[in-house]
């Protein structure tokens, strides 16, 4: 496993559509591993591969409900998921503050759905299907974005510059 260096704008490939992924071998399964290990040293509650220059429909994402607060003890969840889609959403939708791996140092206030059904595939080629809600649902709503070509930003009501200090202060950086 490596790390691997998070690619910021202008990098085209955090504008292009991602491949749909074809072959589940070893080289898919270091992709995987390593954007684990990327993400987590970033660190970061989820990544997908356009942020480090790949461009497939691969995401991971690592996040467990009430692991923001302070004296938590939830482990969290990882899941990594190759050629997912968006399913469905609820009707219902809310705003809350977003900050990007790829885009260090702003933060944007973004309306997202409150719940998603995703498919996909695991990382052996197996279907996935299942349902996020909260802040799950917005982190995968964001990885799937950028396998879209899509920016936090271009959906932002609102940006903003912050400091180390204030992005410490709980927005989960994906």
């Amino acid at each position: 496993m490596a790390i691997r260096r998070i690619v910021t704008p202008p990098n085209p490939t955090l504008r292009k559509p991602a491949h749909k992924v074809k072959s589940f071998g070893e080289p898919l399964q270091r992709l995987i591993d390593d954007m684990i290990e990327t993400m987590r040293a970033a660190p970061g509650v989820g990544l997908a591969a356009p942020q480090i220059d790949v461009g497939q429909r691969v995401i991971v994402v690592e996040y467990a409900e009430g692991s923001e607060e302070a004296d938590s003890e939830v482990k969290p969840k990882l899941y990594a998921m190759v050629n997912p889609e968006i399913l469905r959403t609820t009707r219902e939708t809310s705003v809350g503050q977003e900050a990007c791996l790829s885009l260090p140092g702003y933060i944007g206030e973004v309306e997202r759905f409150e719940g998603v059904t995703i498919r996909a595939q695991d990382r052996h080629g197996r279907p996935i299907r299942m349902k996020a809600k909260g802040w799950l649902a917005r982190i995968f709503q964001h990885e799937i974005d950028h396998l879209n070509g899509v920016l936090y930003i271009d959906r932002a009501s609102q940006i903003w510059r912050v400091e180390e200090a204030d992005q410490a202060q709980g927005v989960p950086v994906v």
